[in-house]
């Protein structure tokens, strides 16, 4: 991992982007100046700023927190919200994420932060649009991460990073989940990270009247991405995450469906969407996709998150393809 250096409080934020991005740092937009006065805010009162905590792929770096404080100086994080980004990145490394493969692979991943529990709501981390413009926290915290991992572990783009075309996602992608009938994976505090390949916008069949209506096309757009995949046994062994408003998850649970019924629904009608379409796409043989076609390993593994704001739209956010699990960590003080 390169040095990670402090400025002067008078430089100029559109040249130090650009130097510290040749030096291998930031993501090409413009980033806060890290001063001493910045980073010794954010790691004020930290037991243990530079205990190594692991390494980083793909150069396997040493995580420590005052690093991530480095990073998140640069996001624009404030103090309070390092905890969130050191849990995040922290989560990143454990193996079944695979953050190796997700940082040098020809596919487009990004890491994911899906927030839980009243820290979400104390940060100013909006489920609203989360995943789009409009909220400092979550850009700054999902930023935070997505710098980190690459600036700590050396993944450079065109050099380690080796994506073909990526997606805005790896800039940054952080949301808060919402309290309600669908409970999130953890109790308290706590972040996933999912290795997240895109995202999708689903909305209810014509009609919205019962729960097979509001979810068949939420079905089929999880068989949808393990035909896109080229091979359509790829997420056979992996997870798909569906991010459910407010107002469909309302209805679903007021037609007493709960996740069980949920999961179980999507993963059923998701396999036999995807079996189809293989058949499909092989002209009627088994050529195509032969064996155990599977949009998920498990209904278990159709993740539902309730997020976001009025409205119907749900969104998919599929798993890489290339074999990634997310990850749910605590989040603690530091």
């Amino acid at each position: 991992m390169p040095d990670l250096p402090l400025l002067g409080p008078d430089a100029d934020p559109a040249a130090v982007a650009d130097e510290l991005l040749t030096a291998g740092h930031g993501d090409g937009l413009p980033v806060v100046p890290p001063t001493a006065d910045r980073l010794a805010a954010l790691v004020d009162g930290v037991a243990a700023p530079d205990a190594v905590l692991g390494q980083v792929p793909p150069l396997f770096g040493e995580l420590t927190v005052r690093a991530v404080a480095w990073y998140a100086v640069l996001a624009g994080c404030r103090p309070a919200e390092l905890p969130v980004v050191v849990a995040a990145v922290r989560a990143a490394l454990e193996p079944r994420f695979n953050l190796l493969g997700i940082a040098t692979t020809t596919g487009s991943p990004a890491v994911a932060v899906l927030v839980h529990g009243p820290v979400a709501a104390s940060l100013g981390l909006t489920p609203a649009g989360g995943l789009g413009p409009g909220s400092r926290a979550n850009a700054c915290v999902g930023r935070a991460v997505s710098l980190a991992l690459a600036g700590i572990g050396g993944a450079r783009a065109g050099l380690t990073d080796m994506a073909t075309i990526g997606w805005p996602g790896k800039y940054t992608c952080c949301t808060a989940s919402l309290p309600g009938p669908f409970p999130p994976p953890a109790d308290g505090d706590a972040v996933t990270v999912v290795g997240a390949s895109g995202v999708l916008e689903v909305l209810p069949a014509s009609g919205y009247r019962t729960p097979a209506e509001v979810l068949a096309p939420a079905a089929a757009a999880l068989a949808g991405v393990a035909l896109a995949a080229g091979d359509p046994g790829a997420f056979r062994d992996g997870e798909q995450f569906l991010l459910l408003p407010p107002e469909p998850a309302g209805f679903l649970h007021g037609h007493g469906w709960g996740p069980e019924e949920v999961s179980g629904f999507l993963f059923a009608e998701g396999n036999a969407v995807l079996a189809a379409g293989a058949a499909q796409l092989a002209g009627g043989s088994s050529a195509y996709g032969a064996g155990d076609l599977r949009v998920a390993a498990s209904a278990g593994d159709v993740r539902v998150v309730v997020t976001g704001g009025p409205g119907v739209k749900m969104a998919l956010l599929p798993s890489w393809m290339g074999g990634t699990r997310s990850v749910t960590a605590a989040v603690h003080p530091l």
